[in-house]
């Protein structure tokens, strides 16, 4: 089933906000304490993917560079010492029934991972909520802005020895080059990294249940995924995880400064009274 695309997404943004303010009209109560803020960050959420997907299908014209830094970037993670994706690649070709699900995983589990963390943590820990949807909004426009320097996924430099494990199985994600619903020259950084550390970390530090370290999983598995797909480069996803926590800390910073500033004004209050 495909994702809803940039426009269906946008009338549902539309869609929430008619029905927000027609829950303004409410009489105060539980309803309209509950429906208008849910309404409202629907349309925000609902606003924000519309953007990405727009932003995904911006028309570029030319690739040039773009697998001379996939090959620069290989060159770097040798001298770096990082482990080779090729060795990890290998071994999942050669293993069909592992194969598949890698591929599946990457293709069916990012996005709905990420839509049921926001809804569980909107119902059960909304006073976390705004912190973890900025980081993601922060992280999202990071990987938006740096993908105008085009980067080549490994999977499109074979004499390196990587294979695209996807069209191998005949089970492509994203079509051919320049078709699709992704920019497939925009592997720096990734996407798929950066929601899975949202999710694995949000889960991590806001849950209590001895359960969260399986959620924590999903994000070395995502890390897996992507590199033995060959659709990305171990510093795509390290470039990803360096963007969240620059917008965490961020937010972070941002929340302190105007509780500082709140305390301020009160106190001054009190004083003038």
């Amino acid at each position: 089933m495909p994702w809803p695309s940039w426009d269906q997404a946008a009338l549902a943004c539309i869609a929430a906000l008619l029905l927000s303010v027609i829950g303004l009209r409410l009489p105060d109560g539980r309803l309209r304490t509950a429906s208008v803020p849910t309404l409202r960050e629907f349309a925000l959420v609902s606003g924000l993917y519309s953007i990405w997907r727009l932003a995904r299908q911006l028309p570029f014209t030319h690739e040039a560079g773009a697998i001379d830094r996939g090959r620069a970037i290989d060159r770097l993670q040798l001298r770096l010492h990082l482990p080779s994706e090729i060795g990890l690649q290998h071994f999942v070709v050669h293993h069909d029934s592992l194969a598949r699900l890698v591929n599946a995983y990457y293709a069916t589990l990012h996005v709905p991972a990420l839509l049921a963390f926001l809804v569980w943590l909107w119902i059960r820990h909304r006073d976390a909520y705004p912190h973890w949807r900025n980081g993601l909004v922060y992280v999202t426009l990071g990987c938006l802005i740096i993908r105008f320097v085009r980067v080549a996924p490994p999977r499109f430099i074979p004499e390196l020895g990587f294979v695209d494990l996807s069209q191998r199985l005949g089970f492509q994600v994203y079509g051919d080059p320049g078709t699709g619903i992704s920019d497939q020259y925009a592997a720096m950084p990734s996407i798929h990294v950066a929601w899975a550390a949202v999710v694995g970390l949000g889960v991590l530090c806001v849950a209590r249940s001895p359960w969260r370290s399986l959620i924590v999983l999903h994000l070395p598995i995502t890390m897996f995924v992507v590199a033995a797909t060959g659709h990305h480069w171990w510093l795509d996803g390290i470039v990803a995880l360096a963007l969240l926590g620059i917008g965490l800390w961020g937010d972070a910073l941002w929340r302190r400064s105007r509780s500082r500033a709140s305390d301020r004004g009160a106190v001054e209050v009190l004083e003038a009274a």
